[in-house]
């Protein structure tokens, strides 16, 4: 190590007087390492700064000098002495770690689940807690108990500084179950036309049995009961009542339809994120009237460690409106996309026992004609009126 920051010379000296000229280098009382003499030549290492005196004394004994500099630290510094861009970036890069030490660079919310880290971000800006903000102006006791006013759905709020982190940890407040009116008395009824194929009741009396066909509307567990010495109960009439039954959905489709077709042209843009600073990377913007936009951020890394800087790269894709004829098979597939939608978003709760499609064209439109048929639960609560 020490020699990385002195710097090392390795000298061959030849000719006649070599000890006389080893002598002198021991009277000048210079450091040399790993010496010795071979076929009327001598070798040594000796330190960098001592190089002026060996050639002086190499030219009082008459004899040749040749030497070269190990590959060291020091020696990296002094050929790039004269690169002032080298020293300028140092310079930068040692006041923005002293910068950065010493601000907000991350905002970093713990806790929240309701309370989105926007609300608390804005509340925390009209604080003036945001990036870039120094750590010596924040007042921590403060800011927390602004927190609980400000922010609805906070209990609790808590600050601290991680390194260039600030860390807001938060609690909400546990809010209070909705009451349930599970007991509210009601009758359980035929929400379709089906055929039934199992029934379990939970509470109150069932007045259909299997194999039993009922219409829409139709009671199925009633949620009256009376005994034998005449008392009437009401209940919150409970059970499933699984039933085969019928369904039907359409879907249409015009042959001519409005796309978005890509043009070919692209425009890309950069943008550099520095804290709250947003600065362009361009001149100008682009004319695209229809265009969508693929957004890629990219934060800049030394030596693995991750910059409050982010390269923003953002690529403009232009479309044009056309009108296009799709062929028949086309726009089967897209009806069949919604009808697959239909089954996933309404019909999810039953099991498709058959599907019948009936497809039919006329004045430029198509349309699919579904019949289900299906199996599920066929109850729906009414609730009974009381005076």
């Amino acid at each position: 190590m020490k020699n990385q920051i002195r710097g090392c010379v390795k000298i061959n000296v030849k000719g006649r007087d070599l000890y006389g000229f080893i002598n002198a280098v021991h009277d000048n009382r210079i450091s040399c390492f790993s010496q010795y003499v071979k076929r009327d030549c001598f070798s040594a290492e000796i330190y960098r700064s001592d190089i002026c005196c060996i050639e002086r004394i190499a030219r009082e004994h008459g004899l040749e000098l040749s030497c070269f500099e190990y590959e060291t630290v020091s020696a990296k510094i002094i050929r790039r002495r004269k690169r002032f861009g080298i020293i300028i970036g140092m310079i930068l890069v040692i006041a923005a770690s002293v910068y950065f030490s010493s601000v907000v660079v991350t905002i970093d919310i713990q806790g929240n689940e309701k309370v989105s880290d926007e609300v608390i971000l804005s509340a925390l800006d009209e604080m003036g807690v945001r990036k870039g903000t120094p750590f010596r102006q924040i007042n921590y006791i403060s800011c927390e108990n602004q927190l609980q006013i400000t922010v609805d759905g906070l209990s609790w709020a808590g600050m601290h500084r991680t390194g260039h982190r600030l860390v807001v940890e938060v609690t909400e407040i546990v809010e209070k179950p909705e009451m349930l009116h599970s007991r509210i008395p009601c009758n359980l009824i035929a929400s379709h036309d089906a055929k039934i194929v199992y029934t379990t009741v939970l509470d109150g009396m069932l007045l259909h049995k299997v194999d039993d066909y009922v219409l829409k509307g139709d009671m199925l567990v009633s949620g009256v009961t009376s005994d034998a010495t005449g008392h009437t109960t009401l209940h919150h009439a409970m059970g499933t009542i699984i039933g085969i039954f019928r369904d039907e959905a359409s879907f249409s489709g015009t042959f001519e339809q409005e796309r978005k077709i890509p043009t070919g042209k692209t425009d890309i843009r950069r943008r550099v994120l520095l804290l709250n600073l947003d600065i362009p990377l361009y001149l100008g913007r682009n004319n695209y009237e229809i265009c969508e936009m693929e957004s890629i951020s990219k934060p800049v890394t030394v030596f693995g460690l991750e910059l409050p800087i982010c390269i923003v790269r953002n690529k403009y894709t232009e479309y044009e409106s056309r009108i296009t004829e799709l062929s028949a098979e086309e726009l089967t597939d897209e009806l069949m996309k919604k009808v697959y939608i239909y089954e996933k978003n309404f019909l999810s709760d039953c099991e498709i026992l058959d599907r019948n499609i009936v497809k039919t064209e006329k004045d430029g439109t198509q349309t699919l004609n579904v019949a289900y048929r299906l199996k599920g639960d066929i109850c729906s609560q009414k609730e009974i009126l009381i005076k």
